[in-house]
């Protein structure tokens, strides 16, 4: 149900719940005459809900990205980042990808004996996992739950390698484990930095590290020689992409041995929401931000093809990425090390099982 007038609500990306597009039946707010609409409150409390899902990694055979196999602690995200392309996910739940995806998220605390259980079968085979791709393994509720740092505990046991993508300040918290792992070269991470704009990244990802204290986590990280690269994601037309070199060169500073970049993706639901957001935030950029997002896309605000959904084609999208190569030459970033495989131990499961 959408809000009267969806006004934005402090600490939330969305305004409001678009309809679920797999739902049988829909409701929309109607006034009846007496001029009075029911309103939503204007704080939304975040509920968390248990995933009884019977297995924990997750495989893929996507030519777009550079692992094969992910865990995803949880399902849906509190830092409430309007862009997300993992919002449509939650439709498949029978929520939408609206505010609730940002609110009602469901979480897996079993997922270390999930994995412990999976690491010990035979017919595993190790190879690099990635923590987190969906939705961010470092989300606020994960202060309180500690199911990532569970989940690294067993990865570092079983020396298996993992790397992950974050913008969250929590992710400091296991400096310990990753420091280690990162001995053995079995760790790395890449920090999410969409934009140095404080106000825009306060409206962007309304929950999400500030741009200052993202940098401060790829240095600290650095300081304890754990590799980090930065992904800078998404880039946006009009919005972020002017900033691409100074980003760059910002990241490159604080200790990034790569970076990488992602277009504005607006899959399924994610496209009318970010175009209820900018209208609401920044509507004298609107059309020009949708025109050259739809220049990229073929003249659609979205193209899911394998090996054109992350960069865009055209004129735009090959300027941007001429940009992004001439800065990582100019820069030199050297890279992040490859992750072992060689050292992976096979956890002992207890008698019986």
């Amino acid at each position: 149900m959408s809000r009267p007038g969806n006004k934005p609500i402090k600490g939330r990306g969305a305004a409001h719940n678009p309809a679920n597009r797999y739902a049988s039946t829909r409701s929309e707010v109607e006034d009846d005459g007496w001029g009075i609409l029911e309103e939503e409150p204007g704080h939304i409390v975040t509920t968390l809900t248990v995933d009884a899902s019977k297995s924990v990694i997750t495989y893929n055979q996507s030519p777009d990205i550079p692992f094969d196999r992910s865990i995803n602690p949880y399902r849906g995200c509190e830092h409430g980042c309007i862009y997300c392309y993992a919002r449509p996910s939650h439709a498949w739940l029978g929520l939408s990808p609206g505010l609730d995806f940002e609110s009602r998220l469901l979480y897996k605390p079993d997922a270390a004996s999930l994995l412990k259980r999976e690491l010990a079968s035979p017919r595993y085979s190790c190879a690099p996992v990635a923590l987190g791709p969906n939705t961010d393994c470092y989300q606020p509720v994960e202060r309180r739950l500690g199911i990532t740092r569970s989940i690294v505990e067993m990865l570092l046991e079983t020396r298996h390698p993992v790397g992950l993508v974050t913008k969250s300040a929590l992710v400091e918290r296991d400096i310990d484990l990753y420091r280690e792992m990162a001995q053995e070269q079995l760790a790395h991470i890449m920090v999410t930095v969409s934009t140095l704009d404080t106000g825009l990244s306060r409206k962007l990802e309304p929950r999400a590290a500030v741009p200052k204290r993202r940098l401060q986590i790829i240095e600290r990280l650095a300081m304890n020689a754990i590799p980090v690269g930065v992904l800078i994601a998404p880039v946006i037309p009009v919005l972020t992409d002017t900033a691409l070199e100074k980003t760059m060169q910002a990241v490159r500073d604080a200790g990034a041995l790569t970076a990488g970049y992602v277009l504005l993706r607006l899959p399924h639901e994610v496209s009318p929401l970010f175009r209820e957001w900018l209208s609401t935030h920044y509507p004298e950029k609107a059309s020009h931000v949708m025109s050259q997002i739809q220049q990229a896309r073929g003249g659609k605000d979205n193209v899911a093809r394998f090996g054109e959904r992350m960069r865009g084609t055209g004129q735009y999208a090959d300027m941007i990425n001429q940009r992004f190569r001439l800065m990582v030459r100019k820069l030199g970033f050297p890279g992040l090390p490859d992750l072992r495989t060689d050292l992976f131990e096979r956890p002992k499961q207890p008698v019986g099982q």
